[in-house]
């Protein structure tokens, strides 16, 4: 990444990056949002809305009136079967879940929470609600999960996944981010609301077994005889997050050779290790917040770690450490579509526009048709709930794969499945995914990759986001012609909230982040680093003269 990397960058978080629990969670009820301030109003982006009690972007007042137009937009829909409700461990969550809960059971909604208040990762969410509506076409389930994924400690999230278990689309993020702000604004006096203690006893709230539902179906995804048969030895570091009560389960279930590092759930996440920005952050696919795995690599044939809804998957081998996020997605597809004879010859290959072009090798060479679409796990949904798409991947760790009988897993990132899809890879191939990637690249090239991020003001993130093939005057990119300039991605025409430029071995993009106040340059190169500077360059080129006019 060239950007500055603080110098406590992997090192353990000393006590100064450790916030006050108590101070956090009071201002989530203390603090009121400013709806006149736009950063304290409801934003959902990419990953539903997320922020922190203490800036008042994440209080109270923001989840009652996002809980209450849900409830609103649901009862629009006719969706009237259950709600199942999730939650991961930042210090932000139960808050959340209980403000609610509130609303949900004033507004009638039979709501789902697991039993002994166990926290729930995001993928098991979305089974839950593909498994309760499979065959039906009434009275259908949806779901919420109360996450900022990977985010600081300090920060809370809310996601919203309706009837098809994935993340909702902007057609329905913006309704319910609207309608949200309109609660606000109106002192919330049309959100119907109960006590908590009236809430949880309610005839519409009731306890589901998430756990067991999910780990008793893995065996449908997952290949468990070939890795109990080998005898591989394996390790998970649940990072303190949602999933962390889950691996001695599946363990136990599949008779699996698996230790779980630690099952330690600290709101304030003081066991990780700094991230590159001087942040604590849960970040799997991050060398930085993955010391303490990286430093046990030699005690596995595999070992692996998820973050903190478990949506995103980072993977450690003994060959080569911990592998770029882009490395382990490129040995995933190639392992699936050539050991899931039953998903057909006509499901084809998910990845988003700034993932790497190494897929795009791999695709070719499978004779996979590629879907490439913009930023977000949305645009793979709809090809993974009906079976057209047989893997979906982004950047940033997160993936999702259909069962190994060609059907629905989940629809949205599942960070359990592609982790453990690592056991069964080193277990089938005798290699493990590290000394594969180096086949891959042996064979196709080896890629060059880095990424730029920058602050940007609303204004200039959304100049970025309506740069335009217009706007790159030039023929050539680091000295080879430019193939293609898109602003809109090539599976699915959608607008990829920027531009990409590519040439015979190098590409960029750059586009504004949908969660925080930052730019993103994407580059890649198939030469050599000298060439990727010089990509980059021209991307920054590019960027800064978008910025100067806004």
């Amino acid at each position: 990444m060239s950007t500055t990397i603080n110098p406590l960058a992997g090192k353990p978080a000393p006590p100064s990056l450790l916030f006050d629990v108590a101070k956090l969670v009071a201002a989530y009820a203390d603090l009121r949002p400013d709806p006149g301030v736009p950063a304290q109003r409801v934003q959902f982006g990419t990953s539903g809305h997320r922020g922190s009690s203490l800036e008042r972007s994440f209080n109270e007042w923001h989840v009652l009136s996002i809980s209450q137009a849900i409830c609103e937009y649901r009862k629009s829909k006719g969706i009237n079967g259950p709600l199942f409700m999730g939650i991961d461990t930042h210090a932000l969550s139960q808050p959340a879940q209980d403000s609610a809960l509130e609303v949900l059971a004033a507004n009638g909604v039979e709501t789902m929470l697991a039993v002994g208040g166990e926290y729930t990762p995001t993928p098991v969410i979305s089974h839950a609600i593909l498994g309760y509506n499979h065959g039906r076409s009434a009275g259908q389930a949806d779901g919420i999960v109360i996450t900022p994924s990977h985010n600081p400690p300090d920060n809370g999230g809310f996601k919203y996944n309706p009837p098809n278990g994935g993340p909702a689309d902007t057609d329905i993020t913006g309704w319910i981010q609207d309608r949200a702000n309109a609660l606000i604004e109106g002192g919330l006096k049309e959100v119907r609301r109960m006590p908590l203690s009236r809430a949880r006893h309610a005839g519409t709230t009731h306890e589901y077994d998430f756990l067991d539902a999910y780990v008793g179906d893995l065996g449908g995804v997952i290949d468990f005889e070939t890795i109990r048969s080998a005898g591989i030895h394996l390790g998970v570091d649940p990072l303190g997050g949602a999933g962390v009560h889950y691996w001695k389960p599946i363990a136990a279930r599949y008779k699996i050779d698996l230790t779980v590092v630690s099952e330690e759930v600290d709101p304030q996440f003081a066991f990780m290790t700094v991230d590159w920005d001087g942040r604590i952050r849960m970040d799997p696919s991050s060398s930085y917040a993955m010391q303490r795995l990286i430093g046990l690599k030699s005690q596995y044939d595999v070992a692996f770690a998820c973050d903190t809804d478990h949506d995103r998957h980072g993977v450690v081998t003994r060959s080569s450490g911990l592998l770029v996020a882009n490395h382990y997605l490129a040995v995933m597809i190639d392992y699936l579509f050539q050991h899931r004879p039953k998903w057909g010859g006509g499901a084809a290959v998910g990845k988003t526009v700034v993932s790497t072009g190494l897929i795009d090798r791999v695709a070719k060479r499978l004779q996979r048709k590629l879907y490439e679409v913009p930023v977000g796990f949305k645009w793979f949904v709809d090809g993974l709930f009906g079976g057209s798409l047989g893997f979906g991947g982004e950047e940033s760790a997160g993936a999702s794969f259909l069962r190994r009988d060609g059907s629905v897993w989940t629809t949205d990132k599942d960070g359990i499945t592609a982790a453990l899809l690592s056991a069964e890879i080193t277990a089938r191939r005798g290699r493990d995914p590290g000394e594969l990637y180096r086949d891959l690249v042996g064979e196709l090239g080896e890629p060059c990759a880095d990424r730029v991020e920058a602050p940007a003001t609303p204004a200039q993130k959304a100049a970025l986001a309506k740069l335009s093939p217009k706007q790159v005057q030039g023929k050539q990119l680091a000295g080879e012609p430019i193939e293609q300039v898109l602003d809109r991605a090539p599976g699915n025409d959608a607008s990829i909230g920027g531009i990409k430029v590519t040439s015979a071995s190098g590409w960029f993009a750059a586009r504004p982040s949908g969660t925080e106040d930052i730019y993103k340059i994407y580059a890649e190169s198939f030469k050599d680093q000298a060439h990727l500077k010089s990509i980059l360059q021209e991307a920054q080129q590019i960027v800064d003269a978008a910025l100067k006019n806004s």
